[in-house]
């Protein structure tokens, strides 16, 4: 049986994270890393389409926090310790560069997941981290001061243990058996499954979009973008997020209402049609775009409208206006089913946090074992958030743990 100082179960962003800054707190220390699968690493190398969306450009840590539909209060804490500015510092540090781009999302500047892969491996090389594949957790014991790991290759002891095992049901399994309270699991950041003729042959237009779920207070006012299975983008991807669960209940099958003109209701769309119909009287309704609508879209729009391909804008009567403005401001699609995002699959639940101390990520149960990353009650919505809740729970348990 082998001893070691630190054991983390999970071969991924916040086990490798918190593995390398325990052993910089503290050389003298024995570490390892037992990852169940072949590769270690395996969610960071897809995220970001390869690229790995390290963090996200939000500096205040209160900002920060309205990003996690579940963490939002436990992780205010967390942050004011380590977060975005930390990140980029402790990557800089280790020779990696990161970028900024439009919308917030942070990149190294090579596009490439493997800068950050090879980060992390370089450092367990130098920092003498142990790393062992293959190595599925079967039991886990305490015995006074000393925690018993039993995996499918092997038997350990350690005086601290981690799970950063993510959304593994095994592993919630065998904590509820330690007494922790888990939150079961539903999908979150998907994508919505729509099969309507307004959106047929569009995939790939995005706009800015008003979107609310029929029955719900779940609404978002982001880009939309228009897929071959129906509708993702941000507004999709934040109300797949914060209403995880409400979606979940409703088995997936819902009715959302999408303004495709952000701000304007429909009499004031009435309005402005009006004055579109006077000014453009002589033109086809359909062949110049408005309100800034990418042109098949508009057209689509306009189809919907029962609107003639070849009417001007001269000859739409009062129902035609009304029926145009309804479909630019208050268009309904059900919703069928949804979509993984990506390949980036993320969950609603896990432990429950109230059982957590957060200036420590230790359980508040049982001393000397800590968690980080997805196997806590703990998501945010899509760009860098996800591993930077990674980053911070693996830098605060590295500090207790060395």
């Amino acid at each position: 049986m082998k001893i070691y100082d630190i054991i983390i179960v999970g071969g991924g962003a916040a086990g490798f994270f918190t593995a390398i800054n325990a052993a910089e707190n503290n050389p003298a220390l024995k570490i390892l890393i037992l990852e169940r699968g072949k590769d270690v690493l395996s969610k960071v190398r897809i995220s970001g389409g390869g690229r790995c969306n390290v963090t996200h450009a939000e500096f205040i840590p209160k900002e920060l926090t309205k990003k996690y539909p579940r963490g939002e209060k436990e992780l205010l804490g967390p942050f004011h310790t380590f977060m975005t500015g930390d990140t980029i510092s402790w990557f800089e540090e280790r020779g990696i560069r990161l970028k900024t781009e439009e919308d917030g999302r942070m990149f190294p500047v090579t596009d490439s997941s493997a800068t950050i892969i090879n980060c992390f491996l370089s450092q367990c090389r130098k920092l003498h981290i142990e790393i062992q594949k293959g190595h599925s957790l079967r039991k886990l014991k305490k015995q006074d001061d000393t925690w018993f790991l039993e995996t499918s290759a092997g038997e350990f002891t350690t005086q601290k243990v981690m799970l950063a095992t993510g959304s593994n049901p095994k592993i919630w399994q065998m904590l509820q058996n330690f007494g922790h309270s888990i939150i079961d699991a539903v999908p979150s950041l998907f994508t919505f499954n729509i099969k309507d003729k307004r959106i047929e042959g569009l995939a790939g237009i995005a706009s800015e979009a008003e979107v609310k779920v029929f029955g719900t207070g779940l609404e978002s006012s982001d880009p939309l973008l228009i897929t071959h299975w129906g509708m993702s983008g941000p507004a999709i991807l934040k109300l797949s997020a914060w209403g995880a669960r409400e979606l979940h209940d409703f088995n997936y099958n819902f009715e959302i209402t999408v303004n495709w003109i952000p701000g304007e209701s429909f009499q004031s769309i009435i309005e402005i049609l009006k004055k579109i119909k006077v000014d453009s009287a002589k033109q086809q309704v359909n062949t110049r775009p408005q309100f800034d609508l990418p042109r098949r879209l508009w057209q689509n729009i306009v189809e919907a409208s029962t609107i003639n391909a070849s009417g001007k804008w001269a000859d739409l009567h009062k129902l035609q206006l009304q029926a145009l403005a309804k479909q630019l401001c208050e268009a309904k699609f059900q919703v069928k089913g949804k979509s993984t995002f990506k390949e980036e699959f993320v969950t609603a639940g896990g432990i429950d946090l109230k059982e957590v101390d957060f200036k420590t990520f230790e359980s508040k149960l049982h001393k000397n074992l800590f968690f980080a990353g997805e196997i806590l009650n703990i998501d945010a919505i899509t760009g860098g958030f996800n591993f930077q809740n990674a980053w911070t729970g693996g830098y605060l348990a590295a500090k207790a743990m060395s």
